[in-house]
């Protein structure tokens, strides 16, 4: 799915992989995420927003950098890096967006560096050894200034809710005896 979100961002020529290229290609890849956002008709709307990016919607993104609220464009000063909760198997994510060091990585814009950031941590708080297509989901519409967030919300999911009804569904499956989500 990161694959596919680079490869996006390469032939849109843009400059970084930004959130709006993450979820594009989880919704195309995930049908956990697809299943989350809604029906056909919610779904058909975001898909229809993040084909036009290359075609007029997005260009006004293309001489930018996505910023984010969780990370900001000038990075703080390096510090140890945090490997708590790395080991275990490989997930799809891996440490896409990321350096070594945690920071963020050349072609990720910092608001995807962060969502990646977050749907691991999402997914070690919930005891799975992969990444989740609806921790994905849920971290990207996580943050207000992502263009995710812009997108899901001129597509008319509003993506407060939209992260609540993941957490609740993963509540849900937890309390029924599942493994945490």
């Amino acid at each position: 799915m990161v694959v596919a979100a680079r490869r996006r961002a390469v032939r849109d020529r843009d400059r970084h992989t930004d959130t709006a290229h993450l979820l594009h290609a989880l919704l195309e890849h995930d049908p956990e995420a697809r299943a989350a956002v809604g029906g056909p008709q919610s779904l058909a709307r975001v898909l229809g927003y993040l084909v036009q990016r290359s075609i007029g919607y997005g260009l006004r993104w293309q001489s930018s950098v996505e910023d984010s609220a969780a990370m900001p464009l000038v990075p703080a000063p390096a510090g140890p890096a945090d490997t708590a909760g790395l080991a275990g198997p490989p997930d799809p994510v891996g440490a896409a967006g990321l350096d070594g060091r945690g920071k963020n990585a050349e072609g990720w814009s910092p608001a995807a560096s962060a969502a990646l950031a977050d749907a691991r941590a999402r997914a070690r708080r919930r005891g799975a050894p992969r990444v989740g297509g609806t921790d994905l989901l849920a971290a990207l519409a996580a943050d207000p200034r992502s263009r995710a967030v812009e997108v899901l919300e001129r597509a008319g999911i509003p993506a407060r809710e939209l992260s609540a009804r993941i957490e609740a569904a993963a509540d849900v499956y937890a309390d029924d005896g599942g493994a945490a989500r």
